[in-house]
């Protein structure tokens, strides 16, 4: 019994002691293999940094060069139309204008200022004959400078964080200027380091103290880019890769998250099942959010929106099932099947009312599809009403295919249909985008309506918008309008603009829009008569 104990000991000893060398040994060979991955991810992001930074670098000394070259009076409102499409058509910047003796004195967001803003002296001047400023107190956003570039009395203005490093963190980013080809370090940006320009201002990677970095210098400008991350936060990030030190858990854990995979698959499969058969069955609601004219309130059209629940009476959120119907390539149908129920329920009101106006969404795959506008034409002439009572609303990201996407919108408005881009500004179309899509209206996306009120930088696209809009005799509508702020926001505008929110009305049955367009029509009436 003595030695039975003791074997059982000593094989419970042994099994210990090898499951905690074992588990030591895939610890340090995990911890080896996640700082390796996380070297080789911190080299790419640093060259994907570069190659931005050079990008933006690149298109603000361009544009400044425009604008230097540029014959047009100083601040007048034809240089200031200028600037404001310059800007709205780069990538990178986010204002442009003029200096005077150390003071702003217009800009292509602020306009012409009656009192000029005093600016503190360039930080540094760089070989190309450009002034540096670190930081741009009068156009900072939020707490985030900006940096400023001025060529003779012109400067344009860009942000130092880069898109790249939106979403990095525990990624740390730090940009070194130089300012002058004798490697003299100028600017500093981001997170500080205790480096030496050995580290930051000389292509390499590697490991300092605790922190692994990358850096990457430009070839052509004037700075150096250094991705880092501490070793800590690399192997929290990265430890999902010592699943070796945990065999039997990760096997484990395999079963486990497989049952569970399978589980999310049956259920999607499951999900494409009951949308095949809602659809098949007609069992789609659609409902319908008021447009109003901002000025007056009155009501001039409706969004038509599919909304579905499913088998088991849950609701399900449409940007769920329309992306499942795109990936199993049967959205076209969702498409047809709210165009049908629409104009059934508003035929009667389509026909009285030449001007109200119908929006119905459609789909990159719709757009594509030859028998989408013979579709279109057959539902309308069914219902009896004009093609001018119905808006096609393409989203900004479907027109990515340009020539399908230009051919289907000429088909369409040579038929009499209004087309509008609808999410506009989510994939930033320029002048000549737009002008070659030749669309009737465009839809500001919600995300710069939400941004009003805040110090958010879209909010100072939205003139450079509403201005490229009024030159191409475009309609606009404003999406997303919650608050009285936001509606008051566009109403002093110029031009026509129409709005659609829940300030002015949820998505609703159709019985129910018809009581809610009766009430609208009769106050506006009213209102009328008063005048």
């Amino acid at each position: 019994m003595h030695t039975l104990k003791q074997r059982v000991v000593v094989a419970l000893a042994a099994t210990f002691v090898a499951a905690a060398v074992g588990t030591a040994a895939g610890y340090l060979l995990g911890r080896a293999v996640t700082l390796r991955l996380a070297e080789g991810q911190l080299a790419q992001l640093a060259a994907r940094t570069i190659a931005e930074a050079d990008a933006s670098s690149r298109e603000s000394r361009s544009v400044l060069a425009t604008i230097v070259a540029s014959k047009r009076a100083l601040c007048s409102e034809e240089e200031l139309a200028s600037l404001r499409l310059l800007i709205f058509r780069s990538e990178y910047l986010q204002d442009a204008g003029h200096i005077r003796n150390g003071k702003i004195v217009c800009s292509a967001t602020l306009g012409r200022l009656d009192q000029p803003i005093p600016i503190p002296p360039p930080d540094f001047s760089q070989s190309d004959r450009t002034s540096v400023y670190k930081s741009f107190p009068p156009l900072a956003v939020g707490r985030l400078n900006v940096v400023a570039l001025q060529l003779n009395d012109s400067y344009v203005i860009f942000s130092p964080f880069l898109e790249v490093h939106r979403a990095a963190p525990p990624i740390h980013y730090f940009s070194l200027g130089i300012e002058d080809p004798n490697q003299k370090a100028g600017r500093e940006l981001g997170a500080f380091s205790q480096a030496g320009k050995a580290i930051l201002a000389t292509d390499g990677q590697g490991r300092f103290g605790e922190m692994l970095y990358a850096t990457r210098c430009s070839s052509k400008y004037f700075n150096c880019i250094t991705d880092s991350i501490s070793v800590s936060d690399a192997m929290r990030t990265g430890s999902h890769l010592l699943f070796g030190t945990y065999m039997a858990l990760g096997g484990l854990s395999g079963i486990l998250v497989g049952f569970y995979v399978s589980l999310l698959y049956r259920r999607n499969r499951n999900m494409v099942h009951q949308l095949r058969r809602a659809i098949a069955g007609d069992n789609l609601g659609v409902v319908y959010q008021p447009i109003v004219q901002l000025g007056d309130g009155r009501i001039v059209g409706a969004e038509a929106l599919a909304r579905w629940t499913d088998e088991e009476g849950f609701s399900v959120d449409p940007e769920v099932f329309i992306r499942v119907a795109e990936d199993q390539g049967f959205v076209v149908e969702i498409t047809r099947l709210v165009l049908r129920h629409a104009l059934r329920d508003f035929a009667t009101t389509l026909r009285k009312h030449p001007e109200f106006r119908l929006s119905v969404n459609t789909s990159a795959d719709d757009l594509r599809d030859p028998g989408f506008v013979p579709m279109i034409e057959r539902a309308v002439k069914h219902a009896g009403v004009e093609a001018q009572s119905l808006a096609i609303e393409i989203t900004e990201s479907s027109t990515a295919q340009q020539e399908v996407a230009i051919e289907t919108i000429r088909r369409l408005r040579g038929q009499g249909y209004s087309v509008h881009i609808d999410d506009f500004g989510t994939g930033y179309s320029g002048l000549a985008y737009l002008h070659a899509l030749s669309v009737d209206a465009i839809k500001i996306d919600k995300s710069f309506t939400h941004a009003i009120g805040t110090e958010a930088v879209t909010v100072a696209i939205l003139p450079q918008i509403l201005a490229m809009a009024r030159a191409l005799k475009l309609r606009v509508i404003v999406e997303g309008i919650e608050t009285a702020q936001q509606a008051a926001h566009f109403t002093d505008a110029q031009g026509e603009i129409f709005a659609q929110g829940y300030f002015f009305g949820r998505p609703v049955p159709a019985d129910q829009f018809h009581r809610m367009l009766a009430e609208n029509d009769a106050e506006s009436s009213v209102a009328s008569a008063g005048l």
